[in-house]
């Protein structure tokens, strides 16, 4: 977008002196407007750079902190890995252990176990052989013969 360029009447010894006092006029408001122009534009692009330039700082600050977060991240999670592995690993050892100590209690008391069976399976024989004992002893007991008792109803009679 140009302006037209402005034309003058040719006169004596040159060109018409108010019309060009006038374009110059016209020119220099034209300027000064522009100049104000540039001037407020300078310093809204100023403005502008400097709000850039604190927004960049505030997103490197983010950056910086979002990266520092992260990395805590990284390492809370990876300590919590290594701590629950240990918390695991503890675990299964006192578990084994635990296990362990049963399965020896248990074959103690199996043990225990099978000497009280072999013992009542002793007693048992020797209750038995005692029994058996007994009870040919009871078959050959005889009892002696029992008196007659008609004499002892005899004598009571005299009695009364």
């Amino acid at each position: 977008m140009t302006a037209p360029r402005p034309t003058f009447r040719v006169m004596k010894n040159g060109y018409d002196r108010f019309a060009v006092d006038d374009a110059i006029e016209k020119y220099a408001v034209q300027v000064e407007e522009l100049r104000k122009t540039a001037e407020l534009y300078k310093a809204e692009t100023e403005r502008l750079q400097q709000q850039m330039s604190d927004l960049q700082s505030r997103y490197d600050a983010l950056e910086t902190s979002a990266s520092a977060d992260r990395q805590a991240a990284e390492n809370i999670a990876r300590l919590s890995i290594r701590e629950a592995n240990e918390i695991i690993a503890t675990a299964q050892k006192n578990a084994d252990m635990i296990v362990h100590q049963a399965l020896i209690t248990a074959r103690e008391i199996l043990t225990e176990l099978s000497k009280l069976y072999n013992d009542a399976d002793e007693v048992k024989g020797i209750t038995r052989e005692k029994l058996l004992a007994l009870i040919q002893q009871l078959d050959e007991f005889r009892l002696p013969k029992m008196p007659e008792l008609s004499w002892l109803q005899e004598a009571e009679k005299k009695m009364r």
